[in-house]
């Protein structure tokens, strides 16, 4: 028997694992319908297992002979399979829940494009809900149950638009190599059709029904097409069509928020940097070219990844995208590009393919591509006045305050501190500023320990206002647990205990006396609660147990504590819950997921990004760990916003929690925890604060509005009084929380000044004239905005005004995170990425080993010699930050940008808090 080639686009290093003692010595005959044929073949080039194959409609099972024995239905033969393959090869057969999927795809899926629509539309629903937390059918590993699936999806029409999950899906898994490998001479397999001719590497061909090839022949315009294998890089294609004269190109789909799309079409070796080309279109400096989502490119240009090009401009009628040419391809004699398909390319006159353009609507945009460099140049000279003028605001609350004391002695009472860190020169002492200035915080004299004053607690009570309320609509209920555990309590889940043993507290002593055993301060209540669960669960009925505390925990870390950030004692919620299924647990993590998003998104105004842990970042003694995660773009570091975790059974085992099911037999419960922080209040505070202190959200902040009187000496407060008190009630009577400030011993600056420290979002200054006026001055935090404001219109113009404060924060940031997330290929762009202040999304094979290679490589490449203070909070080392459950699509053949292994999956990697 032929050992065939294992294909080396598959996302699992197959090759790598396989040895010489899982070799099959079978002669093996497998016997199924051509739909069980495609899943055998899928699973026998996954162990270079030599099977001839017979197709039968008739078998009502699928069987499969080997020399020692027989083996029937296709469950018990991929079973089979998983016992003669190596260890590693065995996790793509094996892999948890994929015995689950596979028989959801022979039983729910079979046949089911015979089904009717709405049994076809409850299965897709099924399967739409679970891609949408998960990039394959068990979670991020790529299985046999993933074929399994995509076959059974073949003949049925999917849309993006209907189940995008699903979409996306189908289309990474049924262009994997392995999923319908080419023929060739070093590989066995008995086709059906055994006879037909091999496709040439790269022929002529005559095409019709493609719309950009028939209006290219509409047009009049001479062309030739060519096929070959489906090519998903430049790269690729170049080694396609290498023997073909004319110039290849690249094309890139670009969307800003602000400016819309553009089709970018540039020879294939002109350097093509999305700055350059904002540059280049004379583009505002912020302006954010980012790549379009697979969704613009189905919707706009009607083709998948890997098939733009300029031809898929017939199918944007509405003329959504601007179409930029390369003036080198202008210059070039012949262009070469796809025609809708990575498996044709065209070739035209340059001349040709400009004339298509403008009769499909899309005069082209000719750049010179030659003239970035003196274009960076240019924008280097803008960009150094702009931060001259822009730290100069910095000096605004001296300035004020020398204003204020109008040359006085005598005005101790008015000093304010004013912030003298710039946020762009020294974030550290910058923040540290920010927070104790705003009287958020003050210092204790325990390390590590700070007071929470009342402006920063009264943003913790809004999102525990906000959080409990919508957990308790999901059946959770609220608990206290004591603070103290005990040793043998949390030892019993080893892993559990090894995650949290260097930051666990002890108390030893109770006043002189030692005590027998050492009582350990919660660092987390897993192995408190527990132990209750246990006594309190008993049947079915008694599921689920749904329990969440609001309370404080101690993690002694040894690390630089920062307030809010890290600190050895904190607030937090935890929730624990006890599930009878598994899924009733997944859809308990990720709802919460959802909500703590939520709490970034809309209440904090602070963009995140939802994924999941990798095994070596997941909770320790955990199944899975999900989590958001947020960019500070002052100190160019991510930061874990807060975490889901679907603890398994691991627990229940531990613990001995059991119960009795509905058909008699004694199960464990799936079991889940989750927490969110104080953490979440320093996030908001670094992702918006400037120079002048805190910028606060409307949704979180203590007080909305501050009402600051004007006054003179010939026009006392009581003269405003009335006038105020009016304002006051108005906005009062329409929930908006505001203050007069009616202290007379500060000036009206001094106030001003001191309110834009706490970052209160909306100041209202009133004077004699807007008495005479029956108006008031209303002034922005978040831009400094002045606009008069009739009173008579107070309350409406107020409440529109925070909106559009909260919109244009979270706008702001969100623009300020997506300008330093880059996508990374190879290694040698990686640390530079990490340098620029960047998140770095990389395609990974996701092994723990290559994991913690990373750690190290790219420590020492960025200290380059030096050394690094092992208690420094802020490495310089690159950690995983999550693999993001929304997935790009991972094109085939893309390898693993360090270990250069296939890659599993696209993981975000950043320094972190």
């Amino acid at each position: 028997l032929k050992l065939v080639h294992p294909p080396t686009q598959l996302c699992i290093d197959l090759a790598s694992t396989f040895t010489k003692n899982t070799l099959m010595t079978y002669q093996t005959n497998f016997v199924g319908t051509k739909t069980d044929i495609k899943i055998i073949k899928v699973a026998a080039r996954c162990i270079d297992l030599n099977i001839f194959c017979t197709e039968s409609d008739e078998i009502e099972k699928p069987r499969m002979t080997t020399a020692e024995s027989e083996i029937v239905g296709m469950a018990e033969i991929l079973k089979f399979f998983g016992e003669k393959a190596s260890s590693e090869v065995a996790t793509f057969f094996r892999f948890s829940h994929v015995d689950h999927w596979i028989d959801f795809s022979l039983y729910e899926m079979r046949n089911l494009s015979q089904k009717t629509s709405t049994e076809q539309n409850k299965v897709l629903e099924i399967l739409n809900e679970h891609l949408m937390r998960n990039t394959f059918m068990v979670g991020h590993v790529l299985t046999i149950a993933d074929f399994c699936v995509a076959i059974s999806l073949e003949k049925i029409s999917l849309t993006f638009d209907s189940n995008p999950a699903v979409f996306r899906f189908y289309q990474t898994i049924s262009h994997q190599k392995i999923y319908e490998l080419p023929k060739s001479n070093t590989e066995t397999f008995i086709e059906e059709t055994s006879n037909k001719p091999e496709l040439e590497a790269l022929k002529r061909v005559e095409i019709s029904g493609n719309a950009a090839i028939d209006k290219l022949n509409e047009l009049g315009i001479s062309n030739m097409t060519y096929a070959h294998e489906a090519a998903m890089t430049v790269e690729e294609q170049l080694e396609k069509i290498s023997s073909l004269d004319g110039a290849k190109t690249k094309n890139l789909f670009l969307r800003d928020k602000k400016h819309g799309m553009f089709l970018v079409t540039a020879a294939h070796d002109t350097l093509t940097e999305t700055k350059s080309i904002a540059a280049l279109l004379k583009l505002p400096t912020s302006t954010n070219l980012r790549f379009a989502d697979e969704k613009y490119l189905l919707e706009v240009l009607g083709v998948k990844q890997g098939s733009v090009g300029p031809l898929s401009l017939i199918n944007d009628t509405e003329n959504q995208a601007k179409f930029v040419l390369d003036k080198k391809l202008v210059d070039a004699d012949v262009v070469i590009s796809h025609p809708l398909r990575n498996d044709l390319s065209t070739a035209m006159a340059s001349k040709d393919l400009i004339f298509y353009a403008e009769k499909c609507n899309h005069e082209p945009i000719i750049l010179d591509f030659s003239a970035v460099k003196k274009i960076d140049d240019v924008h280097e000279k803008k960009v150094k006045p702009e931060k001259i003028k822009k730290s100069s605001k910095s000096d605004k609350p001296k300035q004020q305050e020398k204003s204020v004391d109008g040359g006085k002695k005598d005005m101790k009472k008015e000093t304010l501190l004013a912030i003298d860190r710039k946020k762009s020169e020294d974030f550290a002492g910058w923040y540290k500023q920010v927070i104790t200035y705003s009287e958020m915080i003050d210092y204790y004299d325990i390390s590590g320990c700070y007071i929470l004053r009342p402006w920063a607690f009264e943003i913790w009570e809004k999102i525990q206002r906000w959080f409990d309320d919508r957990i308790k609509e999901r059946g959770v209920s609220n608990s206290y647990f004591p603070l103290f555990v005990s040793k043998k309590a949390l030892e019993a889940e080893q892993d559990h205990v090894e995650g949290f043993a260097p930051e666990v507290a002890w108390v030893t002593k109770s006043g002189e006396t030692d005590l027998i055993e050492p009582i350990a301060v919660r660092p987390t209540s897993e192995t408190i609660m527990y132990p209750a669960y246990a006594r309190w669960i008993r049947s079915h009925r008694d599921l689920p147990l749904c329990l969440n505390q609001w309370s404080n925990v101690v993690r002694w870390e040894f690390k630089d504590p920062t307030p809010f950030l890290r600190s050895r004692e904190f607030l937090w919620q935890e929730g624990h819950t006890a599930h009878a299924t598994f899924e009733e647990a997944e859809e308990m993590v990720y709802g919460i997921l959802d909500l703590y998003a939520k709490i970034y998104e809309e209440l904090l105004a602070v963009p995140v990004i939802k994924g999941i842990k990798t095994q070596l970042e997941k909770f320790a003694g955990g199944f899975r760990t999900t989590t958001v995660e947020a960019y500070i773009a002052g100190s160019g570091r991510a930061i874990q916003g807060a975490t889901s975790h679907n603890l398994g059974q691991n627990f229940g085992k531990m613990f001995n929690i059991k119960f009795e099911d509905k058909d008699g037999s004694t199960k464990i419960p799936w079991q889940t925890s989750w927490g969110i922080t104080t953490r979440s209040i320093g996030v908001c505070v670094m992702c918006h604060g400037d120079d002048l202190g805190l910028v606060l959200p409307p949704k979180v902040a203590p007080l909305q509005v501050i009402i600051v009187p004007v006054i003179t000496k010939k026009f006392g407060l009581d003269k405003l009084s009335d006038y105020v008190e009016k304002v006051l009630a108005e906005l009062k009577r329409g929930g908006i929380r505001v203050k007069f400030d009616s202290r007379d011993n500060y000036t009206a600056g001094w106030k001003y000044n001191h309110w834009e420290q706490k970052g209160v979002p909306l100041r209202l200054e009133i004077g004699p004239r807007d008495l005479e006026k029956n108006q008031c001055m209303a002034v922005r935090r978040d831009n400094a905005q002045r606009e008069d404001v009739l009173v008579e219109n107070i309350l409406s113009y107020v409440e529109g005004v925070l909106e559009m404060i909260q919109d244009n924060l979270f706008k702001k940031a969100t623009a300020a995170r997506d300008e330093h997330l880059s996508k990374v290929l190879k290694w040698e762009d990686f640390v530079p990425a990490l340098n620029r202040n960047d998140i770095v999304l990389t395609p990974f094979c996701n092994e723990d080993e290559w994991e913690e290679k990373v750690k190290v490589m790219s420590r020492e490449e960025a200290l380059s010699g030096e050394s690094e203070d092992v208690r420094s909070s802020t490495s310089v080392a690159a950690k995983t930050l999550c693999i993001p459950l929304d997935q790009p699509k991972l094109p085939t053949g893309t390898k693993c940008f360090v270990s250069e292994k296939p890659a599993t999956c696209w993981v975000l990697w950043g320094r972190s808090y």
